[in-house]
């Protein structure tokens, strides 16, 4: 399972610029569906390169593997790739339903770079917690 974030102000469709963004979607992904786990709503904001009003937003996407954007700036993406979230852009016709398709199809096959590092990351991450446990004397 991965999480997965949608700049969008109708859950319908990418129709948001990080900065500017009003809502992200955030769905965990599986190969075989996509759910809605959690909506953020932030006040309406000029995209005129206020840098405070980044924080919130990568704060609120933390643990996601992407965010799936219309555009999106500079000090954004090393903001979001600090934070091992990939940023996406897309275009406004995309469906969030098809987007998250298009992530169940890589999951179970493999091909997309920023998938199959996030599916690798959670894989390891299972893989460290049951060494965790095993070591803190937990029996199966």
């Amino acid at each position: 399972m991965i999480k997965v974030a949608f700049a969008s102000t109708d859950r319908l469709r990418v129709n948001q610029h990080f900065g500017a963004a009003e809502a992200f979607a955030i769905y965990e992904v599986t190969p075989d569906k996509a759910t809605l786990v959690g909506v953020g709503e932030f006040a309406e904001e000029a995209m005129d390169g206020n840098e405070d009003k980044l924080i919130a937003k990568v704060d609120f996407l933390e643990g996601c593997a992407a965010v799936y954007v219309m555009a999106i700036g500079a000090s954004a993406i090393k903001k979001l790739m600090a934070k091992g979230i990939q940023p996406i852009r897309t275009n406004e016709v995309d469906a969030v339903d098809d987007l998250l398709g298009e992530i169940s199809k890589a999951m179970n096959e493999g091909g997309v770079a920023w998938v199959d590092r996030a599916v690798a990351l959670q894989a390891k991450k299972t893989e460290d917690r049951f060494a965790s446990m095993e070591e803190e004397g937990w029996q199966g």
